[in-house]
């Protein structure tokens, strides 16, 4: 009896030290927190993959851009290089035929019409396209060699008169004149724009400079009527605008 009590007793006292030594039960919250956490750490590593994967997407189209641009650059400069070859050989091409047509005029003694104008037939056809030879003598109106410049216009229009430069060149051609004090030559010029081009949209600006070109004349009045028209046909233009300041400056000079 003594001996089952003892086994009774230690029995329990077993029992009493494996519940103190039984581990903690573990706490729901955080449970639930780590869990949490460990859901956020995997996305930020999906998402830290995404803008990997975006920022190479990214740097892949700037790069195929690149080599894009590049080769736009490079046939550009191609296009220019040609270019700028085939203006210098127009150049010399209308050069050489500007001295061969000085040539003749000495040789024969003259030639030349009224006005100063060359015959059509004292023009010989020049090389290009209309648009080169237009840029051509354009470029020769911009480095302020008038003469050359009117020349060049001069045969362009007997070249290319169904070009749809062709009004263009007129007014430049009168520009030329303008440009080099020739007056009447150039109001006749400028007039041709009017007349024969009467839906070019140079029509305002030639108008105003027939205007200019009576005004340096002193012929008041055919500049004040034309400058009168100018601001009356053409309003909301550059053309009127300069064309007023005209009539304001005549009216403070009493002319």
């Amino acid at each position: 009896m003594r001996l089952n009590n003892l086994c009774l007793g230690a029995a329990a006292l077993l029992l009493s030290g494996c519940a103190l030594f039984e581990p903690p039960s573990e706490d729901p919250m955080i449970a639930r927190m780590e869990q949490l956490e460990r859901r956020l750490e995997n996305v930020e590593r999906m998402l830290d993959n995404q803008s990997l994967v975006n920022l190479t997407q990214q740097v892949d189209s700037l790069e195929r851009r690149a080599d894009q641009l590049q080769g736009e650059t490079e046939t550009l400069r191609y296009e220019a290089g040609e270019t700028a070859d085939r203006q210098r050989l127009l150049y010399a091409d209308l050069d050489a035929r500007i001295q061969g047509l000085e040539s003749s005029l000495q040789a024969t003694g003259g030639g030349v019409l009224d006005g100063g104008r060359l015959s059509p037939g004292q023009l010989p056809i020049p090389q290009g396209s209309d648009r080169d030879n237009y840029q051509v003598a354009l470029e020769l109106l911009r480095e302020e060699r008038y003469d050359m410049a009117a020349t060049a216009f001069k045969q362009f229009l007997v070249a290319f008169p169904d070009s749809g430069l062709a009004d263009n060149a007129q007014y430049w051609l009168g520009e030329s004149y303008y440009a080099s004090d020739r007056f009447e030559q150039a109001l006749s010029d400028f007039e041709l724009v009017i007349t024969k081009y009467p839906r070019s949209r140079k029509i305002p600006d030639a108008l105003l400079k027939m205007g200019y070109c009576n005004y340096s004349l002193k012929r008041w009045d055919a500049a004040r009527d034309i400058f009168t028209r100018v601001e009356r046909d053409h309003e909301n233009t550059t053309a009127a605008r300069l064309a007023g300041q005209y009539l304001q400056r005549m009216d403070s000079e009493g002319v």
